[in-house]
């Protein structure tokens, strides 16, 4: 998984699998999800992230174990 905010934008992209994506749905005016052909979700984007509340994102580190 890799997280990357454009500040610039204040967009949020949420990419979850290197799968090649076969279709985009918009959940609303600012969310969008991108899926592989098997139907898992390949992408989230967030438009107007901080603005919405996405941000700032709390990570939580757990050990294995």
């Amino acid at each position: 998984m890799r997280t990357t905010y454009y500040d610039d934008d204040d967009i949020l992209v949420i990419r979850l699998s290197d799968k090649p994506i076969a279709r985009e749905v918009s959940q609303d005016w600012n969310t969008h999800v991108s899926y592989a052909a098997d139907g898992t979700a390949v992408e989230v984007v967030v438009l107007d992230a901080r603005a919405s509340g996405a941000l700032p994102v709390e990570v939580a580190h757990g050990r294995a174990a």
